[in-house]
């Protein structure tokens, strides 16, 4: 079931299943699903009636930043404000701003947006499992 997902070199496979699972539940046929991801009817079946399981959708943790946070970060940092003042007005820690400011270009070539994406492609799954990082479990 997996392998057939797993081939697709090059291409988002969650963002191609969202899509699947999208038009699945809008009534499209597999063959229709099919032709717009450019793959056979038979892997789309394969993942729609064969254990593959719809995303869930997205949630935004909420000790993580929001978008309209980082578009305060970066206006204020456009205005010259402090970084500890920043976070006051947005009710964030002085540490999480600065962070987040560090992480994401410095001062001057912050933008939320940039930030934003960076964020969610960080939370993406999958994450490598830690046991296959370590030599017990890697086989070294």
């Amino acid at each position: 079931m997996g392998g057939t997902w797993i081939r697709w070199v090059g291409r988002d496979v969650g963002r191609d299943k969202e899509d699947l699972w999208r038009r699945w539940r809008a009534g499209d046929s597999i063959s229709v699903i099919s032709r717009a991801l450019g793959k056979s009817p038979g892997s789309v079946f394969t993942v729609l009636h064969h254990g593959g399981i719809a995303p869930a959708a997205r949630v935004h943790r909420a000790d993580r930043l929001s978008a309209e946070e980082r578009e305060s970060i970066s206006r204020g940092l456009e205005a010259g404000a402090f970084l500890r003042s920043i976070a006051m007005s947005i009710g964030r820690p002085a540490s999480t701003v600065s962070r987040e400011v560090a992480r994401n270009g410095g001062r001057v070539k912050y933008r939320a947006l940039a930030a934003e994406q960076r964020a969610q492609e960080q939370a993406r799954r999958p994450n490598r499992p830690r046991c296959r990082t370590t030599r017990c479990c890697a086989g070294g």
